[in-house]
């Protein structure tokens, strides 16, 4: 990756029977063949079917597994700061510019990113899975605050997007990027790594936030990806998805816990065309979407940050209280059963159909899971040019 601005826009089961029983539903209707999913343990995807020639049949009437009881909103009142990394342009700005690293060194301003093996540019694959990510995170309360308004405007310097997840007082910050080993295919080298800073930093704020609650995000995060069937890096001395590194800005200079996700490798053909395709792109925002949902909802009361830095809605200084060490488990949303949808989402997506997915949410019931996969096909479905009639 070519290494790097701002405005506004909770996780228990949905249950693996709701998405089982909706899978079966679908299944019977004849749109697609699927292993079956009764596990709750997510298994790597297999690659989506092919377009059909004709929209997939309506699901049959046979009566849906029993709804779970309903956990919508469960992120109310938290905050999520989201920086897609990169910018489309320089859009009058010297990208070149010398800002601080957080380390007492200087570093370019920013840069428009890698670029894929299959001409995919890095800004709009970041973009792109932000917006899936948002949405997602939106249907369960949460606020977002982006770094960056559109891809190709201005999104500011890469401590600019650092002080903006410090003013945004988020809960947590979340850099989305895609690497880069190589200009050419590079095929032996693939996975995800999550940066994590050398520690200590220089600002002790920073030093003690990332060290703690940052870094527990980061494993958070490393395990949600592994759980959604990503391989860790197998290159850069990345060690079980994690890397440790001095030169990035973002969590030198970031006083909320930030988790700098490298989703996978841009010049691994396979890797950049998943990156790419949207189908691709929704399992990696589930992914994304349940580490974030599991950090913030099994965070105590007041540990997000030190009390010498209240932020956010669970940045407030401790009362002497000794908080709870999670939250309750009717909090959760397990995102299992969409990480196993998603080869059907892929032949949605590929029909262009909405009537299509709607059939398949309409058999799902109104929980939680229900309404971030209704959420991000929504978002996909935009990317054709249309909107679900939802």
């Amino acid at each position: 990756m070519t290494r790097t601005p701002f405005g506004p826009h909770r996780v228990r089961a949905a249950g693996t029977a709701i998405i089982a029983g909706t899978a079966a539903v679908v299944l019977a209707a004849g749109v697609v063949s699927m292993p079956s999913i009764a596990s709750a343990a997510p298994a790597p995807a297999p690659a989506p079917a092919a377009p059909s020639s004709s929209a997939p049949a309506a699901p049959s009437t046979t009566a849906p597994a029993p709804a779970a009881p309903e956990q919508k909103n469960a992120l109310a009142g938290k905050t999520v700061f989201l920086d897609p990394g990169h910018q489309g342009s320089a859009a009058g700005n010297d990208l070149r510019k010398q800002v601080s690293d957080g380390r007492g060194g200087k570093k370019d301003c920013q840069t428009t990113g890698a670029v894929g093996v299959n001409k995919a540019a890095e800004h709009t694959v970041n973009w792109d899975v932000v917006q899936l990510v948002k949405a997602g995170l939106e249907s369960q309360g949460a606020k977002i605050v982006l770094s960056r308004a559109d891809d190709k405007g201005w999104g500011g310097c890469v401590d600019d997007r650092a002080n903006a997840a410090n003013a945004s007082k988020a809960d947590l910050a979340v850099n989305v990027h895609a690497d880069s080993t190589s200009t050419g295919a590079d095929p032996a080298k693939k996975g995800f790594h999550i940066i994590v800073p050398k520690l200590p930093v220089p600002d002790p704020t920073v030093s003690l936030v990332q060290s703690t609650t940052g870094r527990k995000a980061a494993e958070t995060m490393r395990d949600s990806f592994k759980a959604a069937g990503f391989p860790p890096a197998n290159y850069a001395g990345v060690n079980d998805g994690l890397q440790a590194r001095s030169d990035i800005a973002a969590v030198n200079l970031t006083k909320v816990p930030d988790v700098f996700i490298e989703m996978g490798n841009l010049a691994n053909p396979a890797e950049a065309d998943a990156l790419a395709g949207k189908t691709g792109q929704v399992k990696y925002a589930v992914a994304i979407i349940d580490g974030i949902a599991k950090t913030l909802l099994a965070a105590p009361k007041s540990s997000l940050l030190s009390p010498s830095l209240p932020q956010g809605s669970e940045n407030t200084p401790s009362t002497g209280e000794t908080p709870p060490t999670t939250t309750s488990p009717s909090n959760g949303l397990d995102l299992s059963g969409l990480q196993a949808l998603i080869p059907l989402i892929g032949q949605l997506v590929s029909t262009k159909d909405p009537s299509a997915i709607l059939s398949l949410l309409q058999t799902q019931g109104q929980d939680a899971s229900s309404q971030v996969l209704k959420s991000l096909l929504s978002v996909v479905y935009s990317a054709f040019g249309g909107k679900l009639p939802i």
